[in-house]
């Protein structure tokens, strides 16, 4: 996805970093074990904010190792694996192909189609597995790109896209709880493409690319655009406080009210210093 979906290192204890780090490392090893190499490329903290989120809610039976790793090859590293975690990299790959499929599409990114064809003989499984997670994918993707072709100027509508499908990515279960989960999918999806094209404004208009807030003629300054931003979360939050999460909730606070916000206060800085 977006990589907005993170913690605020500074602002967490350390056993809760650590904690945070394990499930980063347990999704990274999910990855390697049921993808190969391949799937470790598409990693992201958004995924990682998942299977913490689930982990939280449904407590599964979970399991601890110590291993080496690539990225971190002199000291053995923490991981924790259950049930969720293993969605949260099925899911990783899911979003990854669809984004890697859009890259080539729009800009013919080699990169991007070495990846692609790498992951899709796996996508056929998933899409078996998760046919309402890969159906709400597809047509996020499908539909973001009718809008963007049109030159759609509706926000709502545009960045509603995002939260349809993380809704569905965060429901992971027809239960009592999905209401909440998908609330709180719906409007971290909106913020999450609302914070990136935000982030995206001096480089689309230097490209001549779509972006949902250069086509509203100055209608929104930057406090109107914090509102906004604010308000999704704010909404966000108002459904994940609502959800019985006690364990991992520390760290999960710390991401939803905190965390999220760090790509924003680093592009303040740098417009400030600028």
């Amino acid at each position: 996805m977006f990589g907005y979906i993170t913690v605020n290192k500074q602002e967490l204890k350390l056993k809760d970093y650590d904690v945070y780090h394990s499930f980063y490392c347990g999704v990274c090893h999910s990855l390697y074990t049921r993808y190969g190499r391949r799937g470790q490329l598409t990693l992201s903290f958004d995924m990682t904010f998942t299977a913490l989120l689930l982990s939280g809610l449904y407590e599964p039976d979970s399991g601890t190792d110590d291993r080496f790793c690539v990225l971190h090859p002199a000291q053995k590293q923490t991981y924790i694996s259950n049930t969720f975690i293993d969605y949260a990299a099925d899911m990783n790959v899911l979003l990854a192909f669809f984004n890697l499929h859009d890259d080539w599409t729009d800009d013919h990114n080699i990169k991007s189609r070495t990846l692609e064809k790498l992951l899709s003989k796996n996508i056929p499984e998933l899409k078996e597995r998760y046919p309402r997670q890969y159906r709400a994918v597809q047509k996020y993707v499908t539909r973001l790109a009718a809008m963007e072709d049109r030159k759609e100027k509706d926000i709502d509508k545009v960045a509603g896209l995002t939260g349809e499908m993380l809704a569905q990515i965060l429901a992971v279960n027809d239960d009592m709880w999905a209401a909440d989960l998908k609330r709180l999918g719906f409007f971290l999806g909106k913020f999450i493409y609302l914070m990136d094209a935000y982030e995206d404004r001096a480089s689309d208009k230097k490209d001549g690319n779509y972006n949902i807030w250069l086509l509203q003629n100055d209608k929104y300054g930057d406090e109107e655009i914090l509102s906004i931003l604010n308000l999704m979360m704010s909404e966000g939050a108002l459904a994940f406080e609502a959800l019985p999460i006690i364990k991992y909730a520390d760290i999960l606070r710390n991401i939803i009210y905190s965390g999220v916000w760090i790509k924003y206060e680093m592009l303040k800085a740098k417009e400030k210093k600028e």
